[in-house]
Formats: structure tokens, sequence, C-alpha cells
């Protein structure tokens, strides 16, 4: 009896929890589902259509456009913002007295909205007034009636809400990669330095390999988190030019709140939840192959 005692306690304790999440997360994935089944809007009536939505947004060029911008964007961002957090988490981690502050710099980003990241990308990127082509200028690197278009320009525009993403982002996967380079024990670096390697021998024959493991999960965190932008693109680009840089979930949120057809929104949020649960499950095999 007393094992039933404690799974009878541990669930009484867990069942807000498991209510709520029922409620707010759980019913509304089955709901979204159900609409999907239907032409759908927030005035007029409504009309049974089956998987009608579905195949609309198999031959939909925009669908396609958008699902191909957001795998441009996510080739781009997720190497570089991988990169990036190896090289912040190794500086954070050297016993230097600016240690604390290297991990508080590098974190703080992220704990700004969408919102502030993009107002700062604007002031920064805005041709003619903006921080960056007036440093290019003072620095004599462009001519002075030269104006980069690091919004709407093809391709800077990726530049601008790649770099914007890494910044804003990094600094939750410098701390996944700091609490593993945390755990790898110090004798094997003393050990290494008696054989005679290198700082540069040990840093790629011991640390990069011991985070294989971090580099598996920070690679599916940022693959899922990259699939699913929007508020970069609708803030700073506003999915332009034209539909250059619009993504698959912004094309969602026009056909839902926009044109009000949130059927034909639903069913495209589900065939994007399929490619990320493909992404997802082949990402867990090669992650599974690589360990054997």
């Amino acid at each position: 009896m007393q094992p039933r005692k404690r799974f009878a306690a541990a669930l009484l304790f867990m069942s807000p929890f498991l209510v709520l999440y029922s409620v707010f997360t759980i019913w509304p994935v089955f709901q979204g589902f159900w609409i999907s089944l239907w032409k759908w809007g927030l005035m007029g009536p409504q009309e049974f259509v089956g998987f009608d939505n579905y195949t609309r947004a198999f031959g939909d060029k925009y669908f396609w456009g958008a699902m191909e911008n957001t795998v441009t964007f996510t080739a781009i961002t997720v190497p570089l913002l991988m990169f990036t957090a190896v090289v912040f988490a190794l500086l954070a981690n050297r016993p230097t007295k600016v240690r604390k502050f290297a991990r508080s710099a590098f974190y703080i980003p992220s704990v700004l909205s969408v919102s502030v990241v993009s107002f700062i990308a604007i002031f920064l990127a805005e041709p003619h007034v903006g921080f960056i082509n007036n440093l290019l200028h003072d620095l004599h690197l462009i001519p002075a009636d030269m104006e980069p278009q690091w919004l709407l320009g093809h391709p800077l525009n990726w530049v601008t809400l790649t770099f914007t993403t890494v910044w804003w982002t990094v600094g939750f996967s410098m701390l996944l990669y700091l609490a593993a380079l945390q755990e790898i024990p110090d004798e094997l670096y003393e050990a290494a330095e008696i054989d005679g390697a290198s700082k540069t021998q040990q840093l790629f024959r011991i640390t990069l390999p011991l985070l294989s493991g971090t580099h598996w999960l920070v690679l599916l965190l940022q693959l899922l988190a990259c699939f699913k932008v929007f508020g970069q693109t609708q803030l700073i680009t506003q999915g332009g030019p034209g539909n250059a840089t619009r993504s698959i979930v912004q094309y969602v949120y026009e056909q839902g709140f926009v044109k009000d057809n949130l059927g034909y929104a639903s069913a495209m949020s589900f065939a994007l939840f399929f490619v990320l649960l493909v992404v997802s499950l082949v990402q867990v095999g090669l992650q599974r192959r690589s360990e054997r």
C-alpha cells in the first residue's frame, strides 16, 4: 500500500498543474485540429471541408515560399548561434577577474522582449540615420553616398535578422554549454598537459568531444525555435521586401488574423507541426547513432 499512497500523494500535488496544462495546452491542440477541418472565421457561418485546407496548403506557392524562407533563416542562424554560444561559454568559463561580468553581459540580451530587440535592430540598421551606416561612413569603409539597405535590401535583410536573433538568444545556449564545461574533470586537462598537449589540442581532443551531448541538445532546441520565428520578421522587415523574409508562422498569422481564415491557418500550423516532428525524430536518430 505504501507505493500506492506515494503515487496518490504525488498525483494530488501534480493535479493543479495537470488540470491547467490540459485546459490551456492539450485541449487547444485538439480544438485547433478540429478547426483545421472547417472553413472557419470569426464572422459568418462555418463550413466543414474535411482535409481541403491541407490540400490547399500543399498547393499554395506562398506557403512553400514562406517555408523556404524559414528554412533559409534556420540554415543560416543555427550554425552561427551554436558557434557563438560555444565561444562565449569558453570565454565565460576562463578563470579571470571579469568572468562574472562576461557571463552577465552574454546573457542579459536574452531577458529583453522581441519588441525591444527589434527596435534596437531598426535603430542600428536604418539607412541614413542608422548607427551601422554612420559608423561605416566615419571609418571610410563605404562611400559617403552609399547607403546599404540592411532592413529591406536582399540579402542584407537576412544578415540583420540573423545577427539580431543570435545576439538576442545566444545567452541561453551559452549557459547550457557553460554548465557542460564545468562538468568536465580538471584531471583530464592536467593529464593532457603532462603528455604535452597544447591548448588547441585540448580544445579539439577533450573539450569539444565531451560537449557532444550539449551540441545535440542545443541543435534541437534552436532548430525548433528558428522554425517558429515570427517576431523578428514581423517587426523588423514586415516580411519584406515583398515576401522575401516572410516566415511560415508569419504567413499563418496573416491568414488567421488578417484575412480571418482560421481554418486554413490551423491546417498550416499542423503542417508545420509535422515538419518539426520529422526534424526532431531525424535529429534524435542521428544523435543515437553517433552515441553508439
